[in-house]
Protein backbone atom coordinates (compact mmCIF):
# COMPACT_ATOMS: atom_id res chain seq x y z
CA UNK A 1 0.00 0.00 0.00
CA UNK A 2 0.83 3.48 -0.58
CA UNK A 3 1.72 5.44 2.66
CA UNK A 4 2.59 8.64 1.52
CA UNK A 5 -0.32 10.47 0.14
CA UNK A 6 -2.65 12.02 1.98
CA UNK A 7 -6.37 11.55 0.33
CA UNK A 8 -8.19 15.58 0.27
CA UNK A 9 -11.53 16.62 -1.40
CA UNK A 10 -9.33 18.65 -4.12
CA UNK A 11 -8.33 15.33 -5.42
CA UNK A 12 -11.84 14.92 -6.41
CA UNK A 13 -12.25 18.14 -7.82
CA UNK A 14 -13.91 18.67 -11.83
CA UNK A 15 -13.85 20.92 -15.18
CA UNK A 16 -17.44 21.00 -15.00
CA UNK A 17 -17.47 22.73 -17.92
CA UNK A 18 -15.55 20.04 -19.93
CA UNK A 19 -17.13 17.24 -18.10
CA UNK A 20 -20.97 17.91 -19.23
CA UNK A 21 -19.77 18.43 -22.19
CA UNK A 22 -17.75 15.15 -22.91
CA UNK A 23 -20.90 13.43 -21.34
CA UNK A 24 -23.68 15.41 -23.06
CA UNK A 25 -21.66 14.44 -26.49
CA UNK A 26 -21.99 10.53 -25.32
CA UNK A 27 -25.51 11.00 -24.49
CA UNK A 28 -26.20 12.33 -28.51
CA UNK A 29 -23.55 8.85 -29.77
CA UNK A 30 -25.47 6.58 -27.89
CA UNK A 31 -28.90 7.38 -28.20
CA UNK A 32 -29.06 8.76 -31.82
CA UNK A 33 -26.07 6.40 -32.81
CA UNK A 34 -25.82 3.29 -31.05
CA UNK A 35 -29.89 2.94 -29.71
CA UNK A 36 -31.36 4.74 -32.96
CA UNK A 37 -34.06 6.04 -30.20
CA UNK A 38 -35.59 9.36 -30.68
CA UNK A 39 -35.29 10.43 -27.03
CA UNK A 40 -34.66 9.65 -23.40
CA UNK A 41 -37.11 8.94 -20.69
CA UNK A 42 -35.89 9.67 -16.88
CA UNK A 43 -37.98 9.43 -13.53
CA UNK A 44 -37.42 12.11 -11.94
CA UNK A 45 -37.16 11.75 -7.97
CA UNK A 46 -36.10 15.45 -6.89
CA UNK A 47 -32.58 14.46 -5.98
CA UNK A 48 -29.41 15.67 -7.41
CA UNK A 49 -28.72 12.35 -9.25
CA UNK A 50 -31.75 12.84 -11.73
CA UNK A 51 -31.61 16.23 -12.17
CA UNK A 52 -28.33 16.28 -13.18
CA UNK A 53 -29.21 13.82 -15.68
CA UNK A 54 -32.41 15.48 -16.67
CA UNK A 55 -30.35 18.21 -17.42
CA UNK A 56 -27.53 16.89 -19.09
CA UNK A 57 -30.20 15.45 -21.35
CA UNK A 58 -31.69 18.09 -22.30
CA UNK A 59 -28.83 19.95 -23.55
CA UNK A 60 -27.65 16.93 -25.24
CA UNK A 61 -31.12 16.43 -27.27
CA UNK A 62 -33.04 19.15 -26.77
CA UNK A 63 -36.02 19.74 -23.64
CA UNK A 64 -38.93 18.33 -26.51
CA UNK A 65 -36.56 15.03 -26.49
CA UNK A 66 -36.77 14.38 -22.73
CA UNK A 67 -40.13 12.50 -21.04
CA UNK A 68 -39.48 13.55 -17.27
CA UNK A 69 -41.79 10.29 -14.93
CA UNK A 70 -43.15 11.25 -11.47
CA UNK A 71 -43.89 7.93 -9.83
CA UNK A 72 -44.90 8.32 -6.04
CA UNK A 73 -46.76 6.21 -4.05
CA UNK A 74 -48.57 6.34 -1.02
CA UNK A 75 -45.37 5.89 1.49
CA UNK A 76 -43.20 8.63 -0.31
CA UNK A 77 -42.30 11.80 0.67
CA UNK A 78 -43.96 14.61 -0.84
CA UNK A 79 -40.79 16.46 -1.67
CA UNK A 80 -39.89 14.26 -4.16
CA UNK A 81 -42.94 15.32 -6.32
CA UNK A 82 -42.38 18.83 -5.62
CA UNK A 83 -38.76 19.01 -6.28
CA UNK A 84 -38.67 16.80 -9.67
CA UNK A 85 -41.42 19.36 -10.72
CA UNK A 86 -39.64 22.43 -10.02
CA UNK A 87 -36.51 20.66 -11.73
CA UNK A 88 -39.16 19.95 -14.99
CA UNK A 89 -40.33 23.60 -14.90
CA UNK A 90 -36.46 24.87 -14.78
CA UNK A 91 -35.27 22.88 -17.68
CA UNK A 92 -38.58 23.34 -19.91
CA UNK A 93 -39.22 19.31 -20.34
CA UNK A 94 -42.38 17.57 -20.53
CA UNK A 95 -43.55 15.81 -17.76
CA UNK A 96 -45.98 12.55 -16.95
CA UNK A 97 -47.40 11.46 -13.53
CA UNK A 98 -48.16 7.81 -12.49
CA UNK A 99 -48.95 6.76 -9.01
CA UNK A 100 -47.74 3.15 -8.84
CA UNK A 101 -49.06 2.92 -5.15
CA UNK A 102 -52.44 0.54 -7.02
CA UNK A 103 -49.67 -1.67 -8.62
CA UNK A 104 -47.82 -2.26 -4.92
CA UNK A 105 -51.22 -2.89 -2.95
CA UNK A 106 -51.87 -5.74 -5.92
CA UNK A 107 -48.58 -6.93 -6.32
CA UNK A 108 -48.85 -7.80 -2.55
CA UNK A 109 -45.77 -4.89 -1.72
CA UNK A 110 -46.90 -3.32 1.45
CA UNK A 111 -48.57 -6.48 2.92
CA UNK A 112 -45.68 -8.72 2.43
CA UNK A 113 -42.96 -6.28 4.11
CA UNK A 114 -45.60 -5.87 7.00
CA UNK A 115 -45.61 -9.63 7.12
CA UNK A 116 -41.78 -9.58 7.38
CA UNK A 117 -41.67 -6.74 10.48
CA UNK A 118 -44.26 -8.20 11.96
CA UNK A 119 -42.03 -11.42 12.43
CA UNK A 120 -40.03 -9.48 14.51
CA UNK A 121 -42.44 -6.78 16.16
CA UNK A 122 -45.98 -8.59 16.58
CA UNK A 123 -47.87 -5.90 16.95
CA UNK A 124 -46.96 -3.68 13.81
CA UNK A 125 -49.97 -2.77 12.13
CA UNK A 126 -51.63 -0.48 9.79
CA UNK A 127 -50.68 3.08 10.65
CA UNK A 128 -47.65 2.16 11.64
CA UNK A 129 -44.46 3.63 9.64
CA UNK A 130 -41.19 1.93 9.37
CA UNK A 131 -37.64 2.13 8.06
CA UNK A 132 -34.51 -0.33 8.29
CA UNK A 133 -31.28 0.95 9.53
CA UNK A 134 -27.58 -0.45 8.95
CA UNK A 135 -25.28 -0.53 11.75
CA UNK A 136 -22.47 1.17 11.53
CA UNK A 137 -19.17 -0.64 10.58
CA UNK A 138 -16.59 1.80 10.64
CA UNK A 139 -17.70 3.03 13.89
CA UNK A 140 -16.80 -0.77 15.30
CA UNK A 141 -19.79 -3.28 14.37
CA UNK A 142 -17.86 -6.43 13.16
CA UNK A 143 -21.16 -6.99 11.01
CA UNK A 144 -23.45 -5.63 8.75
CA UNK A 145 -26.55 -5.72 11.09
CA UNK A 146 -30.21 -4.47 10.11
CA UNK A 147 -32.32 -2.59 12.83
CA UNK A 148 -36.16 -2.52 12.07
CA UNK A 149 -37.25 0.87 13.25
CA UNK A 150 -41.36 1.68 13.43
CA UNK A 151 -43.08 4.27 14.86
CA UNK A 152 -46.77 3.84 15.94
CA UNK A 153 -49.57 6.16 15.00
CA UNK A 154 -49.25 7.20 19.04
CA UNK A 155 -45.34 8.15 17.85
CA UNK A 156 -43.78 5.41 19.99
CA UNK A 157 -40.59 4.26 18.25
CA UNK A 158 -39.75 0.51 18.72
CA UNK A 159 -36.45 -0.98 17.52
CA UNK A 160 -35.78 -4.70 16.66
CA UNK A 161 -32.93 -6.34 15.73
CA UNK A 162 -34.02 -7.85 11.94
CA UNK A 163 -33.76 -11.66 11.57
CA UNK A 164 -32.36 -12.99 8.39
CA UNK A 165 -35.75 -13.88 7.40
CA UNK A 166 -37.71 -10.38 8.75
CA UNK A 167 -34.67 -8.64 6.80
CA UNK A 168 -34.51 -10.40 3.29
CA UNK A 169 -38.86 -10.62 3.40
CA UNK A 170 -38.49 -6.60 4.31
CA UNK A 171 -35.81 -5.92 1.60
CA UNK A 172 -37.82 -8.44 -1.35
CA UNK A 173 -41.02 -6.07 -0.70
CA UNK A 174 -39.92 -2.85 -0.48
CA UNK A 175 -38.09 -3.74 -4.12
CA UNK A 176 -41.53 -3.92 -5.53
CA UNK A 177 -41.11 -0.59 -5.38
CA UNK A 178 -38.31 0.48 -7.61
CA UNK A 179 -39.27 -2.36 -10.20
CA UNK A 180 -42.41 -1.08 -10.35
CA UNK A 181 -40.73 2.32 -11.44
CA UNK A 182 -38.74 0.84 -13.93
CA UNK A 183 -41.43 -1.10 -15.51
CA UNK A 184 -43.73 2.15 -16.01
CA UNK A 185 -40.34 4.05 -17.66
CA UNK A 186 -40.27 0.83 -20.32
CA UNK A 187 -43.79 1.43 -21.54
CA UNK A 188 -43.16 4.91 -22.13
CA UNK A 189 -39.40 4.36 -23.91
CA UNK A 190 -41.18 1.38 -25.82
CA UNK A 191 -44.42 3.74 -26.35
CA UNK A 192 -42.12 7.35 -27.29
CA UNK A 193 -39.59 4.92 -28.94
CA UNK A 194 -37.25 6.45 -26.28
CA UNK A 195 -34.24 4.87 -24.02
CA UNK A 196 -34.36 4.87 -19.93
CA UNK A 197 -31.98 6.94 -18.66
CA UNK A 198 -30.31 5.32 -15.45
CA UNK A 199 -29.24 7.89 -13.07
CA UNK A 200 -26.47 6.10 -10.29
CA UNK A 201 -23.30 7.59 -9.40
CA UNK A 202 -20.24 6.17 -9.20
CA UNK A 203 -20.84 5.53 -5.34
CA UNK A 204 -24.16 3.78 -5.99
CA UNK A 205 -22.84 1.64 -8.41
CA UNK A 206 -19.67 0.63 -7.43
CA UNK A 207 -20.92 -0.14 -3.75
CA UNK A 208 -24.28 -2.26 -5.61
CA UNK A 209 -26.45 0.66 -4.12
CA UNK A 210 -29.43 0.12 -6.58
CA UNK A 211 -32.24 -2.71 -7.25
CA UNK A 212 -31.52 -5.60 -9.79
CA UNK A 213 -33.67 -4.75 -12.62
CA UNK A 214 -35.26 -2.01 -11.26
CA UNK A 215 -33.54 0.89 -10.72
CA UNK A 216 -30.19 -0.73 -11.84
CA UNK A 217 -31.84 -1.59 -15.25
CA UNK A 218 -31.20 1.04 -17.97
CA UNK A 219 -30.26 1.66 -21.33
CA UNK A 220 -27.73 4.54 -20.42
CA UNK A 221 -26.38 5.97 -17.29
CA UNK A 222 -24.53 8.69 -18.04
CA UNK A 223 -23.31 9.67 -14.45
CA UNK A 224 -22.16 6.10 -13.18
CA UNK A 225 -18.66 7.08 -13.39
CA UNK A 226 -18.85 10.29 -11.78
CA UNK A 227 -18.29 10.10 -7.63
CA UNK A 228 -21.42 11.68 -5.40
CA UNK A 229 -19.59 14.95 -4.76
CA UNK A 230 -18.77 15.38 -8.21
CA UNK A 231 -21.57 15.36 -9.59
CA UNK A 232 -22.75 18.11 -6.83
CA UNK A 233 -19.81 20.38 -8.77
CA UNK A 234 -21.47 19.22 -12.19
CA UNK A 235 -25.35 20.44 -10.56
CA UNK A 236 -24.05 23.39 -9.76
CA UNK A 237 -22.63 24.20 -12.75
CA UNK A 238 -25.93 23.18 -14.58
CA UNK A 239 -28.16 25.32 -12.29
CA UNK A 240 -30.11 22.86 -10.73
CA UNK A 241 -32.06 24.79 -8.04
CA UNK A 242 -29.87 25.41 -5.25
CA UNK A 243 -33.02 23.64 -2.87
CA UNK A 244 -32.79 20.28 -4.85
CA UNK A 245 -28.45 20.56 -4.47
CA UNK A 246 -29.16 21.52 -0.98
CA UNK A 247 -30.73 18.04 0.07
CA UNK A 248 -29.53 15.22 1.91
CA UNK A 249 -29.44 11.82 -0.33
CA UNK A 250 -32.14 10.25 0.70
CA UNK A 251 -33.57 6.21 -0.01
CA UNK A 252 -37.46 7.36 -0.17
CA UNK A 253 -38.19 3.88 0.45
CA UNK A 254 -39.96 3.01 3.23
CA UNK A 255 -42.45 5.47 5.69
CA UNK A 256 -40.15 6.85 7.68
CA UNK A 257 -37.58 9.50 6.98
CA UNK A 258 -34.33 7.72 6.08
CA UNK A 259 -30.91 8.83 4.80
CA UNK A 260 -28.51 6.53 2.53
CA UNK A 261 -25.90 6.77 5.35
CA UNK A 262 -27.99 5.51 8.00
CA UNK A 263 -29.71 2.75 5.24
CA UNK A 264 -26.44 1.34 3.14
CA UNK A 265 -22.98 3.33 3.34
CA UNK A 266 -22.37 3.83 7.34
CA UNK A 267 -20.54 7.17 6.26
CA UNK A 268 -21.16 10.69 4.71
CA UNK A 269 -21.25 10.96 0.91
CA UNK A 270 -18.19 13.09 1.13
CA UNK A 271 -15.86 10.53 3.32
CA UNK A 272 -17.18 7.24 1.13
CA UNK A 273 -16.54 9.04 -2.11
CA UNK A 274 -12.45 9.53 -0.67
CA UNK A 275 -12.66 6.27 0.80
CA UNK A 276 -13.34 4.36 -2.45
CA UNK A 277 -11.47 6.88 -4.66
CA UNK A 278 -8.28 5.54 -2.34
CA UNK A 279 -8.79 2.26 -2.28
CA UNK A 280 -9.04 2.19 -6.16
CA UNK A 281 -5.32 3.30 -5.20
CA UNK A 282 -3.59 1.24 -3.55
CA UNK A 283 -3.32 3.81 -0.41
CA UNK A 284 -3.08 3.13 2.86
CA UNK A 285 -5.51 3.59 5.75
CA UNK A 286 -3.67 6.20 7.23
CA UNK A 287 -4.16 8.44 4.26
CA UNK A 288 -7.88 9.30 5.03
CA UNK A 289 -6.63 11.27 7.96
CA UNK A 290 -7.91 14.46 6.72
CA UNK A 291 -11.33 12.77 6.78
CA UNK A 292 -11.66 12.42 10.59
CA UNK A 293 -11.21 8.74 10.02
CA UNK A 294 -8.74 6.85 12.30
CA UNK A 295 -6.54 4.57 10.94
CA UNK A 296 -8.62 1.48 12.23
CA UNK A 297 -11.68 2.63 11.14
CA UNK A 298 -10.64 3.61 7.57
CA UNK A 299 -9.25 0.23 7.75
CA UNK A 300 -13.18 -1.01 8.78
CA UNK A 301 -14.06 1.59 5.73
CA UNK A 302 -11.80 -0.74 3.37
CA UNK A 303 -13.07 -3.38 4.08
CA UNK A 304 -16.83 -2.74 3.88
CA UNK A 305 -15.95 -1.61 0.49
CA UNK A 306 -14.45 -5.19 -0.72
CA UNK A 307 -17.57 -6.27 1.05
CA UNK A 308 -20.03 -4.22 -1.06
CA UNK A 309 -18.39 -4.56 -4.23
CA UNK A 310 -18.13 -8.94 -3.96
CA UNK A 311 -21.82 -8.23 -3.35
CA UNK A 312 -22.21 -6.00 -6.18
CA UNK A 313 -20.93 -8.62 -8.64
CA UNK A 314 -24.43 -10.34 -8.95
CA UNK A 315 -25.89 -7.23 -8.90
CA UNK A 316 -24.13 -6.14 -12.04
CA UNK A 317 -23.49 -9.62 -13.83
CA UNK A 318 -25.96 -9.98 -16.97
CA UNK A 319 -28.57 -13.28 -17.64
CA UNK A 320 -26.13 -16.15 -17.97
CA UNK A 321 -26.47 -18.88 -20.62
CA UNK A 322 -24.81 -22.05 -21.20
CA UNK A 323 -23.64 -21.72 -24.28
CA UNK A 324 -22.77 -18.56 -26.86
CA UNK A 325 -25.91 -17.96 -29.02
CA UNK A 326 -23.92 -14.91 -30.40
CA UNK A 327 -25.01 -15.19 -34.46
CA UNK A 328 -22.30 -15.54 -36.77
CA UNK A 329 -20.75 -12.60 -38.85
CA UNK A 330 -19.06 -13.59 -41.99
Amino acid sequence: MTTDTVVSPEMLKIDPKATAHEIEEAIREIVFGKLKRRGVVIGLSGGVDSSTCAALCARALGRDRVMGLFLPEEEGSSDCLRLGQLLADALGIQTREENITPILTAAGCYRRRDEAIREVIPEYDAGYKCKIVLSNMVSGAAYALFTVVVQSPQGTITCRRLTAEAYLGTVAATNFKQRTRKMIEYYYADRLHSAVVGTPNRLEYDQGFFVKNGDGAADLKPIAHLFKSQVYQLAEYLGIPEEIRRRPPSTDTYSLEQTQEEFYFSLPYEIMDLCVWARDRGLAPAALASTGLTEEQAGRAFRMIDSKRKAADYLHMPALGLKDVAPHKP
